[in-house]
C-alpha cells in the first residue's frame, strides 16, 4: 500500500510538472500577473476570484474597458480561464453575459490595433551610425550593433534573440545559419533555421558585425549576447529580453529619433515591413520570422501598400 501511495504521489508531481511545462515561462508569468489584477478587483468588491462565475468576470471586463484595449480584455479573460483550469475549476467563458458584454464593449470602443512603430532601414542606419560615433569601448559597440542588426536581419523575437548560443551558429560561404531551438510559436522545440546572407555594405551587415563581436569577445560557447559588469568586463550571464528594449530605445534617443512608440517588437516588425516593401512574398517573410499565420504578415504588406498601390495615384490633376 505504501508503494502504491508513493507511486501515486510521484505521478501527481510529474503531472503537475507536465502541466507547468505545457506553457512557456513568460506565458505562465503573464497568467499570474493578469489573475493577480483580477483577484485585487474581486477582493476590493467582496467577490470570489477562485472559483468565480461569469457574471463577476463580466463586471471585471467592464471595469477594465474604461482604460484598456480590447486585446487586453481578451488576454485577461484567457488568463482567468487558464488559472481556473490549472486549479481544477470550470469557468464558462462562452457564457452570453461575457460574450455579449465583450461585443458591446467592442462596438463602443472599436477594435483597431495601433501597434508599435517598426524599425525601418533609415532608422537602422541612424542607430548603427550613432553607436559608431559613441565614445565607448569597441567591444561594447560591437555587441550592441550585433544585437540590433541580428535582431532586425533575422526578424527575431526578443526572447529568441537573447537565447542564441554559440552552438546555434554555423558560418557558411553564403552567410550565417542560426538554429532557433524554441520560440513562441514552437513550444515543443521542433526548431527552425534562419539564414542571414552577407550584405554588400559591411557597416550594416549582421553577419560581419557578429563575426567581429565573437572575435573581440572570444566567446566560443554558451550565450552570444552577454551582460557587461560595471567595469565593462564581459560576464558569462545572458542578457534579458528587457535589455534589448532598453538598449534599442537608448540608441534611438541618441540618434535623435523619438522612441516612445518603438518597442522590442520593432526590430521584428521592421524586418517584415521592409521585406514586404522590397517585394518579398508573404511565404518568404514567414520563413524568416516564423509566423504560423498569414494574418499578421498580410497586415505588414497591407500597410506598405497603402501608398504604393493607392488608386489615387491613377488620378491626374
Amino acid at each position: 500500500m505504501n508503494e502504491l501511495t508513493t507511486d501515486l504521489k510521484s505521478l501527481h508531481e510529474a503531472t503537475l510538472n507536465n502541466l507547468k511545462s505545457s506553457k512557456a515561462n513568460n506565458t505562465l508569468r503573464a497568467y499570474k500577473s493578469d489573475f493577480k489584477d483580477f483577484g485585487a478587483f474581486c477582493a476590493k468588491h467582496g467577490l470570489n476570484s477562485l472559483p468565480t462565475e461569469p457574471k463577476i468576470v463580466s463586471l471585471y471586463l467592464t471595469h477594465l474597458s474604461k482604460n484598456s484595449k480590447i486585446s487586453t480584455l481578451r488576454r485577461r479573460l484567457v488568463s482567468i480561464s487558464m488559472v481556473h483550469k490549472l486549479k481544477g475549476h470550470y469557468l464558462d467563458t462562452k457564457h452570453p453575459i461575457i460574450v455579449e458584454n465583450l461585443m458591446g464593449i467592442r462596438r463602443v470602443k472599436g477594435s483597431i490595433q495601433r501597434g508599435k512603430k517598426p524599425i525601418l532601414i533609415n532608422h537602422l542606419k541612424l542607430i548603427i551610425n550613432a553607436i559608431n560615433d559613441e565614445k565607448i569601448q569597441e567591444i561594447k559597440k560591437l555587441r550592441d550593433k550585433s544585437i540590433i542588426l541580428i535582431g532586425f536581419g533575422g526578424g527575431f523575437r526578443r526572447t529568441e534573440l537573447i537565447s542564441i548560443d554559440h552552438e546555434d551558429l554555423e558560418f557558411v560561404p553564403e552567410g550565417l545559419k542560426i538554429t532557433i531551438k524554441r520560440s513562441k510559436t514552437d513550444q515543443f522545440g521542433e526548431g527552425m533555421i534562419k539564414g542571414l546572407p552577407y550584405f554588400n555594405n559591411e557597416i550594416y551587415c549582421p553577419v560581419k558585425n557578429l563575426q567581429n563581436w565573437l572575435e573581440i569577445s572570444k566567446i566560443k560557447s554558451g550565450p552570444i549576447f552577454r551582460r557587461f559588469s560595471k567595469g565593462l568586463s564581459l560576464t558569462d550571464k545572458r542578457l534579458t529580453d528587457q535589455s534589448v528594449v532598453l538598449l534599442m530605445k537608448k540608441y534611438l534617443n541618441i540618434a535623435g529619433i523619438e522612441n516612445k512608440n518603438f518597442a522590442g517588437h520593432s526590430l521584428r516588425s521592421g524586418f517584415a515591413t521592409v521585406a514586404a516593401e522590397s517585394g518579398a512574398d508573404e511565404r518568404s517573410i514567414m520563413a524568416m520570422t516564423g509566423h504560423k499565420s498569414t494574418q499578421m504578415v498580410r497586415r505588414y504588406i497591407r500597410d506598405v501598400n497603402i501608398f504604393k498601390n493607392n488608386a489615387l495615384n491613377k488620378i491626374k490633376i
